[in-house]
């Protein structure tokens, strides 16, 4: 138990990283009630484990990814007023056409967001600064994944079957965007990760980001076994017609 203990970071339980984890709480609870308020009694258990999933995906997207965006973009320090811009997470080099500047969550201050964000960081660095790989993922995520996630909510509310067809497409994109994500760490032997301790490794890197891969390959199985049991259907109702 004293090795587990060491193996935590010492700053486990500052305020920064309890806000930071109960938010994701408040926004998993905030999908859990939406589900309530927009589903009705008979919905498929499967079902309804979906919309809460693409409700938290959406929200998860808009709020947090979304602020990640806004300091990659518009929260920025001069590299002249850092004592040492190696210790920066890296900026792109001519970033927005800028040679001079750091941005990301590092340059947010005392933002809420950008405070979050460093947290995330402290277990992979890219997540501090402006990474053209993170940056390129997260706009078609937030602006792309996350409307449809939403869409996605509403077809399963309205028991629309082409649900299906977009719970597919939004879960390739999230297992494509996993791999890509992660495909440079281990092409650079986890370069920017820092896996030292449970909690950045098994909390932050792996439980985490694992969410994204099991879940949207549940939403597949979910999804393809609906359009089989359809097919299926069209085939008996046209093996009926034929006898007729």
């Amino acid at each position: 138990m004293a090795s587990f203990k060491d193996s935590l970071p010492p700053d486990l339980f500052d305020r920064t990283t309890l806000v930071s984890l109960a938010s994701t709480v408040a926004i998993l609870a905030t999908a859990y009630l939406l589900s309530l308020r927009a589903l009705d009694r008979n919905t498929p258990g499967s079902h309804r484990f979906l919309f809460i999933w693409h409700a938290f995906d959406a929200l998860i997207h808009f709020i947090l990814e979304g602020s990640f965006l806004y300091h990659c973009f518009f929260s920025w320090i001069p590299l002249s007023s850092v004592s040492n811009p190696h210790a920066l997470a890296p900026t792109a080099y001519n970033y927005l056409g800028y040679t001079n500047r750091a941005y990301g969550p590092q340059a947010g201050g005392n933002n809420p967001f950008a405070q979050l964000w460093m947290v995330y960081a402290k277990a992979d660095r890219r997540w501090a600064g402006a990474d053209l790989a993170v940056i390129s993922l997260e706009l078609l995520t937030v602006f792309v994944v996350g409307p449809l996630a939403c869409y996605i909510c509403y077809g399963i509310a309205k028991k629309d079957p082409r649900t299906n067809i977009l719970m597919i497409v939004i879960a390739t994109m999230e297992l494509y965007g996993g791999f890509i994500t992660f495909c440079p760490e281990w092409l650079t032997a986890n370069h920017n990760l820092d896996a030292s301790n449970f909690m950045y490794k098994w909390v932050y890197l792996v439980f985490f980001n694992m969410l994204w891969v099991f879940i949207p390959l549940y939403a597949i199985w979910v999804a393809v076994k609906d359009i089989n049991d359809a097919f299926a259907v069209r085939d008996r109702v046209k093996a009926a017609s034929k006898k007729k």
